[in-house]
């Protein structure tokens, strides 16, 4: 019996904790103001596509030390926004980006193979 009380007791509860809509508040008023044309389409560009990267370009890195000025020239030369060099013992971020190129090399740090993403 106590349970269904407590059940009964907690239906009220929740039952007036809901809102009524007020038949005066969901029909507009006649003096209301009209909502203005929506604004005009912005005229900004679209953001680059994220597969702007590509790898081949970049193949003239394989076989030399990863320096910031290499990694910046097979950046440019790849079409991407942006290039990391990755070390075999280097913990990395696996999200895949269309627009990045990856040096990867070697311990020594010379680049052993590019990718994109």
């Amino acid at each position: 019996m106590r349970l269904h009380m407590l059940a009964f007791a907690a239906t009220l509860a929740l039952a007036a904790c809901a809102t009524q809509q007020d038949d005066a508040a969901a029909t507009p008023a006649a003096d209301a103001p009209v909502a203005s044309a929506p604004a005009p389409a912005s005229t900004a560009t679209a953001p680059p596509t994220m597969e702007s990267c590509n790898a081949d370009a970049a193949k003239d890195a394989v076989g030399k030390q990863a320096t910031d000025e290499l990694i910046e020239q097979a950046r440019v030369a790849a079409g991407a926004a942006i290039a990391r060099a990755l070390r075999p013992d280097m913990m990395i971020t696996m999200e895949y980006r269309g627009d990045r190129l990856n040096l990867r090399t070697d311990t020594d740090g010379k680049v052993v193979g590019v990718s994109c993403g």
